[in-house]
């Protein structure tokens, strides 16, 4: 990607590039970051330096982005006005480190087994509506994808049905966060449970263009399953019992990492060695975000290998010999 800058920054967006990597950095997500910087500096036929306007219009935070995307997404141009500033451009434009500073990771909600039974069998009893005839049959679905492959909700919630193979029993996630491509193979369970899914929701919106749809061709937004998995968590009866912060539909993805490592934590199998199978089926950028949960487990193991130990087996292993 390096070699596709085509602003008037590019020789220093290339030059910062090539010093980080230099350094032994992978600064694959940073570099993706760049490149649209890039691109959206080549829109702006103003833009002839790092200019205060150019970097602050940038580092606006975006409809729905979270603290910790918005971080990301303007800390490389942080790094961008230091390293022109470093090389002689001195009236390139450093953004403040206070709106770069790192932002306290959320700490997901642990799902018991009882929470888990009870969420899925109120999603079991949905009932189809005028303005979504399929949700009866997409969110059980749906949610179970999340639960039982630890897929991002934006990666469920944007699955083409293209990118099912139903006759092989696998998923390509394309250009998901960070514009990594992966694919994932399903269990014989959850590909059962697909193929059933498909003919009866086939029915309802025939030529569907996603998956998991609202209409022919929509599927549901980020806000709209944040809403749906607390009226389901309400449904069954589980709000009143939660405390401290409420649980969210990506904490099922969490619970998929935590169920694994905590399966080979028990069998005492070297985590270290199945970190890097964890983190690329999970699709990871690097090991380092996929550590984040052995900061969690040994503290909560025993806890959470009791509460979890009914459902553990409804996991699929992390598995790339179908791949």
């Amino acid at each position: 990607m390096s070699g596709e800058y085509s602003s008037v920054l590019a020789p220093y967006i290339s030059g910062l590039v090539a010093t980080k990597r230099a350094a032994g950095y992978g600064y694959e997500t940073a570099e993706f970051h760049l490149h649209h910087f890039d691109r959206y500096c080549s829109r702006i036929a103003e833009c002839r330096s790092l200019s205060r306007e150019v970097v602050l219009d940038w580092a606006k935070s975006r409809d729905g982005e979270s603290p910790r995307t918005h971080r990301t997404r303007i800390s490389p141009i942080r790094e961008l006005g230091k390293y022109m500033k470093s090389v002689g451009v001195f009236d390139a434009f450093v953004l403040t480190s206070g709106l770069c500073r790192k932002v306290e990771r959320y700490v997901p909600h642990f799902f018991t087994s009882q929470e888990l039974s009870a969420f899925f069998a109120a999603c079991d009893k949905l009932a189809p509506n005028g303005k979504a005839p399929a949700r009866h049959l997409v969110l059980p679905v749906f949610f179970r994808l999340l639960y039982c492959c630890g897929l991002r909700t934006c990666e469920a919630r944007k699955l083409r049905v293209e990118n099912v193979d139903l006759q092989n029993g696998r998923l390509d996630i394309l250009e998901s966060k960070g514009c990594r491509s992966r694919r994932l193979p399903l269990s014989q369970d959850l590909l059962q449970l697909f193929r059933t899914y498909d003919v009866q929701v086939s029915q309802i919106h025939p030529n569907r263009i996603y998956f998991f749809p609202t209409t022919r061709s929509k599927c549901y937004t980020s806000g709209a399953v944040a809403v749906v998995f607390g009226k389901i968590w309400k449904a069954a009866g589980l709000s009143k019992m939660t405390c401290g912060k409420k649980p969210r539909a990506y904490d099922l993805r969490h619970h998929f990492a935590y169920a694994n490592l905590n399966r080979w934590v028990a069998a005492a199998v070297d985590v270290n060695c199945m970190l890097p199978y964890l983190s690329r089926y999970m699709g990871h950028s690097s090991l380092e975000n996929t550590d984040y949960y052995l900061h969690l487990v040994p503290e909560f193991f025993h806890i959470f290998s009791d509460k979890v130990r009914p459902t553990e087996a409804l996991l699929p292993e992390v598995d790339y010999d179908k791949e």
